[in-house]
């Protein structure tokens, strides 16, 4: 069996990029924070078009509410890397109870039901919760050395 490792090596690649996997692992966890808290936003003050309307929000004490409260809070602390792992859990369950509960009853295949964001960010945070927040994160910080 070949694989990717033996095959770059034939064709005489560079093993350079992955010299680049802390730098990308950062940034999709700060990336897909600074995207989920979009989310939360517009849930529980209206930004980006607001909840449902221009300006409108979503209530508090509501599945809403709180999807909104996980979103904003649980996107700032990926954007931080502070609790990646147990934030990252979270999320991931959340984006599971998104998926079945509000895409899957409209088919069973994401790109017809709307779900793909939901499974993308279900994949992402699973990613987290598996590797943590890697560099340029307060959790780095927080182990003793």
């Amino acid at each position: 069996m070949t694989t990717l490792t033996n095959t770059s090596a034939r064709a005489g690649a560079p093993f350079a990029l992955a010299a680049l996997a802390p730098a990308t692992h950062a940034a999709l966890r700060i990336g897909a924070g600074l995207l989920y808290m979009q989310h939360g936003l517009q849930k529980l003050f209206g930004m980006f078009g607001g909840f449902g309307a221009p300006g409108n929000t979503a209530p508090l004490v509501s599945q809403m509410g709180l999807a909104g409260v996980l979103e904003t809070f649980g996107g700032l602390l990926l954007v931080l890397g502070l609790f990646t792992r147990p934030v990252a859990l979270l999320l991931a369950i959340e984006m599971l109870w998104a998926f079945f509960q509000a895409h899957f009853p409209r088919g069973g295949v994401p790109l017809e039901n709307g779900g793909e964001l939901a499974l993308l960010y279900l994949l992402v945070f699973l990613f987290l919760l598996g590797n943590g927040a890697g560099p340029a994160s307060l959790d780095g910080r927080r182990r003793p050395a």
